[in-house]
């Protein structure tokens, strides 16, 4: 038996139809005031509708178009949680939020491709992940390291022996 598409749902339903796991979307509820689903005894959650549509946008924001929690905090807070939802169903991307990341001196943004921001537009919203080079006093404590943990690995073996 099929629900109703305006019935509740439960967190389980709603994980599966949205590919995440439970505690991705308890966690969600702690980072995003507009996501409150009902909850009855026990503490069980029903989403309602308008709260699955929610997170069907937030999930997009974040692993579709490579936002980070904050950025997608302020444009809930900009746009609220019907503007943010009716951009997700017309296929539009949400404006950048209006406060922009401060830039450092000699810092080079690298996004992430391990975590998806490789393909998120330079604009998105997606926090870069700031690279230094190296000291040459930090490459020699490197070096220094690594030759340590050579040494371990040799005595490793010759103790296997």
């Amino acid at each position: 038996m099929t629900k109703s598409p305006d019935a509740f749902r439960t967190i389980s339903e709603v994980a599966e139809d949205l590919d995440l796991p439970q505690h991705v979307l308890r966690f969600w509820e702690t980072r995003f005031s507009q996501i409150r689903p009902m909850k009855r005894t026990g503490g069980r959650r029903y989403y309602r509708p308008e709260d699955i549509d929610l997170l069907r946008a937030i999930r997009a924001l974040l692993y579709g178009q490579g936002y980070t929690i904050k950025g997608v905090q302020r444009i809930l807070k900009e746009q609220g949680a019907r503007g943010v939802i009716s951009a997700h169903a017309s296929g539009a991307a949400p404006p950048r939020p209006a406060a922009e990341p401060e830039e450092g001196p000699a810092e080079t943004p690298v996004a992430q491709s391990s975590f998806g921001f490789a393909d998120a537009p330079a604009d998105a919203g997606v926090a870069p992940v700031i690279v230094h080079a190296p000291s040459p006093a930090q490459l020699e404590e490197m070096a220094r390291l690594a030759r340590d943990i050579a040494e371990c690995a040799r005595l490793l073996r010759a103790a296997r022996e």
